[in-house]
């Protein structure tokens, strides 16, 4: 099967199972979700969602942010992972998007200059936040697109590039959020049936799932 065949019958089968895509993120605008998606790095959407309320009642803006000091903040998300990084981050970005204006748009440049901002997230804020087409790729879509036949795995940067290819673009928005959740789900990264998997039962090779299992 080419991997563009294997694309339309894991899509078809993804949409079945994920009519809806809600963003697993709370978040209120354009600049929190920007927020949370930093947060979410290394760190459960679970994890986030339970911090961010706190945090965004102290500072929902980047006016807001900017005038916490490093410390408030970095109290305000010290359970989640690299606590000290992501609030100077967080403080730096407010102040970088103040000096700019004190929004953010659907401005890729823009977004991959602020602090501790990365093309992954860049990606995520333009796909969910303000409808551009990009296909955001974490450790659950790096790891299923290689399980799956679809990339080779040898890079996040390859995996986005490959699975544009073999998915219409028009689906990018909702397939990334899709993969996420079957990759929750059906999917996990440690000793995984994948012989019983809804997918990768017939996507996956024999000498992939060979190696899977010797990693149990």
């Amino acid at each position: 099967m080419k991997r563009s065949e294997k694309a339309t019958k894991i899509g078809e089968l993804l949409d079945e199972m994920y009519p809806e895509t809600p963003i697993p993120l709370d978040h209120i605008d354009p600049y929190t979700l920007l927020v949370a998606v930093m947060l979410s790095a290394q760190t459960t959407d679970k994890k986030v969602n339970e911090v961010t309320p706190d945090l965004f009642s102290a500072a929902s803006t980047p006016k807001e942010m900017m005038k916490l000091e490093v410390e408030e903040i970095q109290h305000l998300i010290r359970q989640i992972g690299l606590a000290p990084t992501k609030a100077r981050n967080l403080k730096r970005m407010a102040q970088q998007i103040d000096e700019a204006g004190g929004e953010i748009g659907p401005d890729w440049d823009f977004l991959e200059s602020l602090a501790g901002v990365g093309h992954k997230t860049a990606s995520v804020v333009m796909s969910q936040a303000f409808g551009v087409p990009a296909f955001p790729v974490d450790t659950h879509i790096h790891r299923l697109a290689s399980r799956w036949g679809l990339s080779d795995g040898r890079s996040v940067e390859k995996t986005e590039r490959d699975l544009k290819k073999v998915f219409p673009k028009d689906t990018w928005n909702s397939r990334h959020l899709q993969i996420i959740y079957f990759g929750r789900e059906h999917c996990p990264a440690r000793r995984h049936d994948m012989e019983l998997c809804p997918i990768c039962s017939w996507a996956s090779t024999k000498k992939r799932m060979r190696e899977e299992r010797k990693k149990w």
